[in-house]
């Protein structure tokens, strides 16, 4: 089984990310050929800075790493390294509605945010997106439950494709967690932890110092009445819940039988201890990674020359099949 998934190199990853994304990165490894790429070209349909584009893909190169990638077991790369992406782009919009590109749920969220210039990338942003994965023949792509929409675009793609041009392309299936698909920002429980658009409060970084994450656990919102129970009426503490049931690997319920008689706030300091415990090897091994930029950029190259062996077959059999290209 082939796995494929791209992580944006966007601001600091945080707890939200770390559970819905990067765990399920290094789980892969064990399951299948795993493929996993920065996406930095998604990175442009949004406000950038140039020159801070490429530290942020070798901070989020490292990232990955100290979580557990090891690059002798997944293809790791930088998705502007392999050009077939780009062009099977191209390609794949012969096949997609714009009536299914207006309707995405983030290109009119971000749309309405850029005012003053709502770019063409960003309305063909899931397209890209089917391209990273569709590249790979990617059977499984685990990603959280924000990216249901663009998974299914791309599987609408893949089908429409090969209906039109004969069984090329593999429709893959999304693998969303069960558990911790949307954790939610500690400020407002309502709304999902956001590299974005959350409070910084209410976030919960990666590298957070221990202080920091005891800090914003401790200051978290709860919820009126008492009681350490899961409820639609009680979004903080479920949060909360969901939180120390996912870095202690435990089911939700077992959290509130343990924790029934607990006070919110002697709740809030055992979810801030277990979540320090839980991102402490991740924020230490970072540190030992990060400075040597010269092997981050040799793993990103040889993960590049690995993926574009895969990509450019996926693109010749695409490129056949339209009809681009010389007659074979």
């Amino acid at each position: 089984m082939r796995i494929f998934s791209g992580m944006q190199p966007t601001g600091r990853k945080h707890l939200g990310n770390h559970i819905g994304a990067t765990v399920q990165y290094v789980a892969g490894q064990e399951r299948g050929e795993a493929i996993y790429c920065i996406v930095d070209l998604h990175s442009l349909t949004v406000p950038f800075d140039p020159r801070e584009l490429p530290v942020l893909v070798y901070d989020t190169a490292t990232i990955l790493l100290a979580a557990g990638l090891d690059p002798e077991r997944c293809v790791l790369f930088r998705q502007s390294d392999v050009r077939e992406h780009t062009e099977l782009t191209w390609l794949l919009t012969a096949v997609t509605a714009k009536g299914d590109l207006e309707r995405m749920t983030q290109y009119k969220d971000k749309s309405a945010k850029q005012r003053e210039l709502s770019t063409a990338g960003l309305f063909l942003y899931p397209v890209l997106m089917a391209a990273d994965v569709l590249a790979y023949g990617a059977h499984e792509v685990p990603v959280g439950d924000d990216q249901r929409q663009h998974v299914e675009l791309m599987r609408d793609i893949a089908v429409r494709f090969n209906s039109r041009f004969g069984e090329t392309l593999v429709v893959p299936e999304a693998r969303i967690p069960e558990v911790g698909a949307r954790i939610m920002d500690l400020q407002d429980p309502t709304s999902k932890m956001s590299t974005t658009s959350a409070s910084i409060e209410g976030t919960v970084y990666v590298l957070d110092e221990p202080a920091q994450i005891e800090r914003k656990f401790k200051r978290a919102v709860t919820d009126s009445g008492s009681g350490v129970h899961r409820s639609a009426d009680k979004p903080g503490i479920s949060n909360l819940i969901e939180i120390l049931a996912v870095v202690r690997g435990v089911d939700q319920s077992e959290v509130e039988r343990e924790h029934r008689d607990s006070r919110y706030g002697e709740f809030k300091a055992t979810v801030a201890d277990a979540v320090i415990e839980y991102l402490t090897p991740v924020r230490e091994r970072y540190s030992d990674l990060r400075d040597d930029s010269g092997r981050l950029e040799a793993i990103l190259a040889d993960g590049a020359a690995r993926a574009r062996a895969i990509a450019s077959v996926t693109l010749g059999d695409v490129r056949r099949a339209v009809g681009v290209g010389p007659i074979a």
